[in-house]
């Protein structure tokens, strides 16, 4: 088995414990591991100089899993590696919230263990694929995002106007700090902090979240996931920002935004004793209330 390993150190204890209790487990197992050569550097001499570690700066349809290594954002970071490979993706959570990182560093090796075993199945979540008039070369080299779009003000106070187009149909000019296109995934992260609902992985719907909308009347709109969607910005500044996930570009004011749904999806490693419905209730604190 190839097994590529990708994160990031920002929690720097926590992430070491994490990976060591992962090799412990992996190099038993003899199992191909291969690291992303920047979180190698990261890790101590023990793990550098292991002669059964390899580094990767790329992937290929040889791998058979990828293990994301810290929260959420490491996952959003992990998809641009994996892209449309159809590389099945876990993560384990040295971070925060967790929606896509279920993973607890105390349950590491029971996790693989079930995971090796076939006990396990796949959540295959939609990206939304973005091209934009005149081209941006850097949003075109990763022009993919799992959890959302969303265009925002640049370098000023006020609020910006973004046109919105629906399969070519005018639908309205928000007056807004931004818009979030969001899908499923991104419905738990950045839209739902902005007023969004939340969307099961499995439903074929995105969500158009408004970002502190001037008009109160200005609400989030559920559409189909085979809808193509369209953007203009206008407002004071000669440019916005928008963003893919974490990936920002700076673009001008004459840019056309197309958005659809992307050709492929990510694979996502759903344990047996895990649900969507369980995450969601544990992390949102759904039933905490004693009333309940």
């Amino acid at each position: 088995m190839k097994v590529a390993i990708y994160g990031q150190n920002y929690v720097k204890d926590t992430t070491q414990s994490a990976v060591e209790k992962l090799l412990g487990y992996l190099l038993v197992k003899e199992v191909d591991v291969y690291f992303e050569k920047e979180f190698l550097q990261t890790q101590d001499t023990t793990v550098i100089n292991n002669k059964n570690i390899k580094i990767f700066e790329t992937l290929d349809q040889s791998f058979n899993l990828l293990i994301s290594v810290g929260g959420d954002g490491t996952i959003l970071r992990a998809i641009t590696f994996v892209r449309d490979l159809g590389i099945p993706i876990v993560g384990i959570n040295t971070g925060r919230l967790g929606f896509l990182a279920t993973i607890q560093t105390e349950e590491i090796e029971k996790a693989m263990s079930e995971i090796f075993k076939g006990n396990y199945n796949i959540s295959e979540r939609s990206l939304l694929s973005i091209s934009t008039d005149p081209e941006n070369s850097d949003i075109a080299k990763t022009n993919f995002a799992l959890n959302e779009l969303a265009i925002s003000r640049k370098n000023t106070t006020s609020m910006i106007t973004v046109e919105t187009h629906l399969d070519g149909e005018y639908l309205t000019s928000y007056w807004a700090d931004g818009l979030i296109l969001s899908t499923p995934t991104g419905s738990t992260g950045y839209s739902l902090s902005c007023g969004g609902p939340v969307i099961t992985p499995a439903a074929k719907n995105f969500a158009l979240t408004p970002i502190a909308p001037h008009n109160l009347n200005a609400r989030p709109l559920i559409i189909p996931d085979n809808t193509i969607v369209t953007f203009k910005v206008d407002g004071r500044e000669d440019q916005f920002l928008m963003s893919l996930d974490s990936r920002i570009a700076t673009l001008p004011n004459t840019t056309t935004v197309t958005v659809k749904k992307a050709s492929f999806t990510i694979k996502m490693v759903v344990l047996l004793e895990e649900s969507f419905l369980d995450t969601l209730r544990k992390k949102l604190l759904w039933g905490e209330d004693r009333r309940n």
